[in-house]
């Protein structure tokens, strides 16, 4: 049991670091910029959201299978993702990184677009402005989309079976040790910590996230 627990925690954590800087930049190209292809690139993020994540975790496992010319190069230098702890990692990564883009974006969309226009004005360019002003503005947001990004993945699923498999110890998160005791005889009376544990940092979770939004709100407020 503890086991999970610890495995789902490291997953989390390490998908969360993956997903959140990327998703800060995917939020500001969304929202800030005026580059061509938002459209297109605002679907792809979409899609872990819309897509079975069985479907998911099977492109993952297409793309990231040592039989391929990128998985196996990713396993030559020692990297593996294909049934292995980063597997588990990529997957919950891929499920969180929507959830961190909106709540990045949403961020980004309160900030007062007239700062961007005077930092401009004052010959900033725009990547310029991204550091020295949507940055240092928003990024109670980027913690709170980090935040909603790490419960996401404690609760990830579908595609870490898929791509990660179920390995005791290595790859079994508190999601899938649930599911495996709940399909053994007297299960359901062992997975008590577990489901006690996935619920309260959930909450963890999202109070937090819902305190940083606060947090965020009336910065802007006095900002302005």
């Amino acid at each position: 049991m503890n086991s999970a627990i610890w495995v789902s925690v490291t997953v989390a954590s390490a998908s969360t670091l993956l997903s959140v800087p990327p998703a800060v930049f995917v939020a500001w190209y969304l929202e800030k910029s005026r580059w061509p292809g938002r459209w297109l690139v605002g679907t792809l993020v979409m899609l872990p959201l819309v897509l079975p994540p069985v479907v998911v975790g099977y492109l993952l496992l297409r793309t990231f299978s040592p039989r391929g010319a990128f998985g196996a190069f990713l396993a030559e230098v020692g990297l593996p993702v294909a049934f292995h702890w980063l597997g588990a990692v990529i997957a919950a990564a891929v499920a969180g990184f929507p959830f961190a883009v909106i709540s990045v974006g949403l961020a980004m969309k309160a900030i007062d677009p007239r700062l961007d226009r005077i930092s401009q004005s004052l010959g900033r360019s725009g990547m310029a402005t991204f550091w020295r002003v949507t940055l240092p503005l928003c990024w109670p947001g980027i913690l709170a989309g980090g935040a909603i990004a790490f419960a996401r993945g404690l609760g990830e699923f579908g595609a870490t079976i898929v791509l990660a498999g179920r390995i005791p110890g290595e790859t079994e998160t508190i999601a899938l040790k649930i599911y495996s005791e709940l399909d053994s005889p007297g299960g359901e009376g062992r997975i008590g910590l577990l489901v006690a544990t996935s619920v309260a940092l959930c909450i963890a979770c999202v109070l937090v996230a819902r305190a940083l939004d606060r947090l965020h709100r009336r910065r802007l407020e006095l900002d302005r």
